[in-house]
């Protein structure tokens, strides 16, 4: 990995899971901005926290409770999963909304839906636009509060063809 890449990597990724055809993400991780660590995160609601404030509150050892820098990393970046990097400071998922990523078959590029408090999957700006505009008990939110933004797929952990 190049620096650039280790300045990329201060953002919030995620990995994924590749067993039985599984592309869906198994673990949420932060580094450490003072030593580099990576970091489990317990669920994907506290990633989010993370990520959406990453550039006024960059993610330290300390963020979580008893660990210190002194401590082993939890989680080595490796090509045993194939790991993705979010941009930082993308919203947090609204409330009673989910937020999906799909990482593609073939590695290409990954997808992001949104699943309504419904259960409607809402794929794309508009559709967000249109379900707003259906559904007044959400006024309080807007388009702006949805990111389509994908995750960098990191080149280095996507499988060969031979282990996909």
């Amino acid at each position: 990995m190049n620096s650039e890449m280790a300045k990329d990597s201060l953002k919030t990724p995620k990995t994924s899971s590749r067993s039985a055809g599984n592309l869906s993400i198994s673990i949420w991780a932060a580094q450490c901005g003072k030593c580099y660590k990576w970091r489990k995160i317990s669920t994907q609601e506290e990633y989010e926290e993370i990520r959406s404030k990453f550039n006024e509150e960059p993610f330290h050892c300390e963020n979580k409770p008893n660990v210190s820098c002194d401590d082993p990393t939890e989680i080595e970046y490796d090509s045993l999963r194939t790991w993705v990097i979010d941009k930082p400071n993308e919203p947090k998922t609204p409330i009673g909304f989910k937020r999906e990523l799909c990482l593609r078959g073939d590695y290409s590029e990954m997808d992001v839906y949104y699943i309504t408090p419904s259960g409607k999957k809402l794929r794309s700006t508009e559709e967000v636009r249109t379900f707003l505009q259906k559904n007044l008990e959400f006024s309080d939110l807007s388009t702006e509060d949805f990111s389509f933004t994908t995750p960098h797929i990191m080149d280095d952990t996507i499988p060969s063809p031979s282990t996909k």
